[in-house]
């Protein structure tokens, strides 16, 4: 671990200054952007060459994007939604507040409520683009900062940045509140992740990482305890409060997990389903993405464990392991694993510490190899694969 990363607590109690200022915020908001014009580029060519195209506004607003939209225009429904056989679906309550929230926010100004959801998921990457290359540095250096940057921003399903979609929101929060636990800014810290436990579930494994470098800040110093302590408990509340309002708000305490396995199949199983996906795709599966999928999430795991061979600052390693496994333990489409694993960071910890060390010269080639491939691996999910992410 760099110099920086052993700084004593007293030395640490300021969020902005080891990011290199804004010049080094300006850098990574500049990698952002380069990542997003390349890939909206690789969209748009994609979308005319279909044989009907959309149009890249509208590719960026499908699947989840439209549940988020109603959840911001209509509300959150008051019960269960059923089909006409009387089957049980699912419906809004199912999505976590923040992000639509934003989207009401934003729209409250006049924009239309589909353009206000493209610019909070863009206002809300650049966010993530600062935060993360704030906690990169903090960790490791500037160099591996900036690298974390463009390999998240250059992921194969990356591309949900630039959709309707929560990951941009949820990466902002949790990287803003890892930087900040990191330098013991424990009141944003706080902030920061009970936002993130309203925006996605796995806003619990943020929670949880909080909880731990609150213990490890306690450890440290006996003096002001109630600040880091409060800061987690404070996390700690987001996903079951959200819960708990469905829950009261349809008059069943398991409303929400009712939901999920009603509309999308999503059930905790341990991991069984995930591996039957692997064992099929892999001995008899048929067609490229399938199995790249499939190489994906055997990839993940193997970067995480390098990640925590190299001794990781603990709350992050926390929240990557319990992130990763609440992925691979669900029941879900297989499709959407690989967007669900974009935030979790430690898989692409051995990729930008890599990188940090190299050569600029040997970084940048090898980080554009990766962006040509990831980018244009998501711009061709959302174009030209039929199904959701």
């Amino acid at each position: 671990m760099s110099p920086e990363a052993q700084e004593q607590p007293a030395q640490r109690e300021r969020l902005w200054d080891l990011a290199g200022g804004w010049r080094g915020a300006g850098i990574a908001v500049g990698i952002f952007a380069l990542t997003r014009v390349a890939q909206l580029l690789i969209l748009g060519w994609l979308d005319a060459a279909d044989d009907e195209p959309l149009g890249v506004r509208d590719r960026l607003l499908v699947w989840d994007g439209g549940w988020f939209l109603r959840v911001a225009v209509d509300g959150y429904p008051h019960g269960y939604t059923f089909d006409a056989a009387g089957r049980m679906e699912g419906n809004e309550l199912a999505f976590f507040p923040v992000y639509p929230m934003l989207i009401r926010f934003v729209s409250a100004l006049g924009i239309p409520a589909s353009t206000a959801a493209l610019v909070v998921s863009w206002l809300a990457a650049i966010g993530a683009a600062v935060a993360l290359h704030l906690l990169g540095t903090s960790l490791y250096g500037k160099r591996t900062g900036w690298a974390l940057v463009a390999i998240c921003f250059s992921a194969p399903v990356a591309v949900v940045f630039s959709m309707a979609y929560s990951e941009g929101v949820f990466l902002a929060l949790v990287a803003g509140m890892l930087a900040a636990a990191h330098r013991r800014v424990w009141w944003a810290a706080g902030l920061l992740g009970l936002a993130a436990a309203l925006t996605r579930p796995t806003g619990a494994a943020a929670a949880v990482a909080l909880a731990v470098a609150a213990l490890l800040a306690v450890r440290e110093s006996r003096e002001k305890i109630w600040q880091p302590l409060g800061a987690a408990m404070l996390a700690l509340a987001g996903v079951p409060l959200f819960l708990a309002w469905v829950g009261w708000r349809v008059g069943d305490p398991a409303a929400w997990f009712r939901i999920q396995s009603a509309g999308w199949g999503t059930a905790f199983d341990f991991g069984s389903s995930t591996l039957s996906f692997l064992g099929t795709t892999l001995s008899t599966g048929d067609g490229w993405v399938p199995i790249s999928v499939a190489f994906i999430l055997l990839a993940a795991p193997a970067a995480a464990g390098v990640a925590l061979a190299q001794r990781p600052w603990l709350p992050l390693a926390v929240y990557g392991i319990i992130a990763m496994v609440l992925v691979y333990g669900q029941a879900g489409f297989y499709h959407s694993k690989p967007r669900l694993l974009v935030p979790v960071l430690l898989t692409l910890l051995p990729a930008a510490i890599a990188a940090g060390r190299a050569r600029p010269r040997v970084a940048v080639l090898a980080i554009s190899a990766w962006a040509a491939f990831g980018l244009w691996y998501g711009a061709y999910l959302v174009a030209v694969w039929p199904y959701t992410l």
